[in-house]
C-alpha cells in the first residue's frame, strides 16, 4: 500500500521502508503535511557543490528541506516535558525536532555521527508516548551515495560510522522507535546532479 500512495518520482529516486502503517496515518489523517513531504522530496536535488564544499554547521541538504517546510508552516520545535514524582517536577527534555508540524516530526540525518539516530528514535518514541507526535519521519542516504562521494574525493568525509541507511535499519528493527509509525526515505544516486564545471 505504501508504494501506492507515493508518486512515481519519489518511487524511483528514494529507498523507502515504512513501519506501523506510517504512511496511511498521514494520508488519511495529515493530508497537507504529507502533500508537503512529497513536494519537497519531488524538489529535492542533490547536487555537486553541496558535496564538494564541507563544513559548516548545517548542510546543504538539510538547509535545502528545512527551508522548503518552513516556508509551509513547519518550524524547529522542542518540547518542554518532565516527570512528576511525589509532587516533584523533574525536568526530561527532549531532543529538537528539525520540522514539526501537526505532530508529524521529521529529521535530517545526512551526516552526523550515526548514534544521532538513536536520539531521534528515542525522541520520536517518547514524543509519541506523551501524544505530542503521531508520525515520525527521517531523511537520510542511501548507502549508493558512498561511490559518488569517492569519486569527488569526499569519501572519508561521509564515512563507515556517519548517518545513513543500512546503520539505521537495524536500530528501527531493533525496536528504537517503540511503538512509534515511522517512515524512512533515504536519498539515492539516481537525484545527484553536476551543478558545478
Amino acid at each position: 500500500m505504501l508504494h501506492d500512495r507515493l508518486p512515481s518520482f519519489v518511487k524511483e529516486h528514494y529507498e523507502v521502508h515504512e513501519w506501523r502503517h506510517a504512511s496511511a496515518i498521514l494520508a488519511s489523517d495529515y493530508p497537507q503535511e504529507w502533500q508537503d513531504i512529497l513536494d519537497v522530496l519531488t524538489a529535492f536535488r542533490l547536487r555537486k557543490s553541496w558535496i564538494a564544499t564541507g563544513g559548516g554547521s548545517k548542510s546543504k541538504v538539510s538547509g535545502f528541506i528545512d527551508e522548503f517546510l518552513y516556508e509551509r508552516g513547519w518550524i524547529e520545535k522542542k518540547f518542554e516535558t518532565g516527570v512528576l514524582l511525589d509532587g516533584q517536577r523533574l525536568d526530561s527534555p527532549t531532543h529538537q525536532i528539525d520540522c514539526y508540524r501537526n505532530k508529524v516530526a521529521l529529521e535530517i540525518e545526512w551526516n552526523n555521527k550515526d548514534p544521532f539516530f538513536d536520539r531521534d528514535l528515542n525522541n520520536f518514541r517518547l514524543l509519541f508516548d506523551l501524544r505530542a507526535v503521531s508520525v515520525g519521519v527521517i531523511v537520510t542516504r542511501c548507502d549508493g551515495l558512498q561511490d559518488i562521494f569517492k569519486k569527488l574525493g569526499r569519501g572519508q568525509s561521509y564515512g563507515a560510522s556517519t548517518t545513513h541507511m543500512s546503520k539505521l535499519l537495524p536500530k528501527i528493527e531493533g525496536g528504537g522507535a517503540a511503538g512509534c509509525p515511522l517512515l524512512v526515505f533515504g536519498i539515492s544516486p539516481s537525484l545527484y546532479v553536476e551543478d558545478m564545471t
